[in-house]
């Protein structure tokens, strides 16, 4: 399903967003698209990818583009492809045809957009090139992601409000990533089986490439680099050397991104003999009581802190019933004894990047007066404001041994009289486990937009045999 049905459509989404911006700022805004960065030399460059920040606004990929927005108002500065682009990439529209799907009230050449800059602001963009442009077309230093400053940092703060609760036309494209990516985790299960694949072994690489390859047949690409992985314990784990051998957990992190840029952002962890040994169904069930308990909780006005501490204490005392920690639940999160197991925060912004804004620092992430912690258990917390209808969130609770955790000889002697040690040892052939979900923010609750993917032991369990 196609977001836009027709050019009308999706002007009116951009020009609705623009009249948002414009009721909390008062100067013009430009926005550049980007360019793609050349990956060996320039007629190989790697996959363009669009600022999302312009993406919001302009509606289309367009690479090597700006547009300007003042009040209500959106011209695009471009140029037209070079003559001999027809013999390498075909056709393409105009750019006066792409002016109009987008609204625009006027086009100019890209050359032009120096006259138009008086008084603007905008947001760094990520590769190097276009932000040098930035700052010779604007005439001053441009704020970086992390720190912006002035005219820079007011217009992020206004961006951050309004692209933090989901418009109609977003919520289409979101819906579209999460159904993509929920068949392509549906293929990585069946795939993963360790029986009846005949000379081919499974392999880390071929349920990444079967994953993959149902995003790529929706002409959908990756939000993030796919995490495919028998090593759960490396959190961002990018190698998939690996073979799949009965008896173990396969952890999948990986999630489709719309043509639009819209992301979705999944995360199951399954036995690829299709029976979970009884020690990882136990820490399975801890793990997946976490993520049911924090679902549950999500609904407006919810602080997102607390729903991570809630994770962090299901989680505890999961731990504390199997006998790996010893302590009062309560007590073991105050000490950040949970963080052993569970070091990450519970989840984050999912928008059109799949840690939203993030390239704003924690700005958009951080309610006003906030700032990260420095304790073991709440540094890595992605996201630290009270939640708004709109909002999308991933609910991520994991178990994890880390051996620079585990063997941290700091943290070993901190934590030594609340951790069971001896005990833990019985659970080895667990290395990490995960259970994400995209979760809709709605007016009385909320929406699990990747719910059709089961998370219940017995049912991947039955699905992993009967596929």
């Amino acid at each position: 399903m196609e977001a836009y049905s027709n050019h009308t459509s999706l002007a009116t989404t951009l020009r609705q967003r623009r009249q948002r911006l414009t009721k909390l700022i008062d100067f013009p805004v430009i926005l550049w698209s980007g360019r793609s960065i050349a990956r060996n030399f320039a007629a190989n460059p790697y996959p363009f990818r669009a600022s999302s920040h312009f993406l919001y606004f302009a509606g289309l990929p367009l690479e090597n583009a700006a547009i300007r927005l003042q009040g209500t108002s959106l011209e695009l500065f471009m140029d037209e492809a070079a003559a001999n682009s027809k013999l390498w990439h075909g056709e393409t529209p105009t750019r006066e045809e792409m002016a109009q799907k987008i609204g625009a009230d006027a086009v100019f050449n890209l050359s032009e957009l120096q006259s138009h800059s008086d008084g603007a602001a905008t947001v760094a963009v990520q590769d190097v090139t276009t932000y040098w442009q930035q700052t010779q077309i604007l005439n001053r230093p441009v704020s970086p992601a992390d720190g912006p400053t002035g005219i820079d940092l007011d217009l992020a703060k206004a961006i951050a409000a309004v692209r933090l609760c989901h418009d109609a036309g977003a919520l289409l494209e979101l819906r579209k990533a999460a159904a993509v990516t929920i068949e392509a985790h549906q293929a990585g299960m069946r795939a993963s089986q360790t029986r009846g694949l005949g000379t081919q072994h499974p392999s880390e690489a071929l349920v990444r490439s079967v994953m993959e390859g149902v995003i790529i047949a929706h002409n959908l690409s990756c939000a993030y680099g796919s995490i495919v992985t028998v090593h759960g314990q490396v959190l961002h784990n990018h190698h998939y050397q690996h073979p799949l051998q009965a008896g173990d957990l396969l952890l999948a992190d990986v999630g489709a991104e719309t043509e639009m840029g819209w992301a979705a952002d999944i995360t199951r962890t399954w036995p690829v003999s299709g029976k979970f040994s009884p020690t990882q169904r136990d820490l399975y069930e801890i793990v997946l009581a976490a993520h049911d308990a924090c679902i549950a909780k999500v609904r407006p006005g919810i602080e997102y802190l607390d729903i991570h501490l809630l994770a962090a204490t299901v989680i505890a005392q999961g731990l504390v019933d199997l006998g790996i920690l010893r302590g009062k639940a309560s007590d073991l999160v105050e000490m950040d004894a949970h963080a052993i197991f569970f070091p990450h925060g519970v989840g984050h912004l999912l928008g059109l990047d799949v840690h939203d804004m993030e390239d704003l620092g924690d700005l958009a992430s951080y309610q006003k007066g906030r700032v990260r912690s420095l304790r073991f258990g709440l540094g890595f917390l992605r996201l630290h404001r009270p939640l708004q209808t709109g909002m999308l969130v991933t609910i991520e609770p994991g178990f994890y041994q880390v051996p620079a955790i585990l063997h941290e000889p700091k943290l070993r002697s901190k934590y030594q009289d609340v951790v069971n040690w001896e005990r833990l040892n019985q659970f080895a052939d667990v290395r990490g486990i995960r259970i994400e979900d995209d979760v809709l923010v709605t007016q009385t609750g909320n929406e699990v937009l990747t719910a059709a993917l089961p998370t219940k032991a017995t049912v991947i369990e039955q699905f992993v045999n009967n596929h």
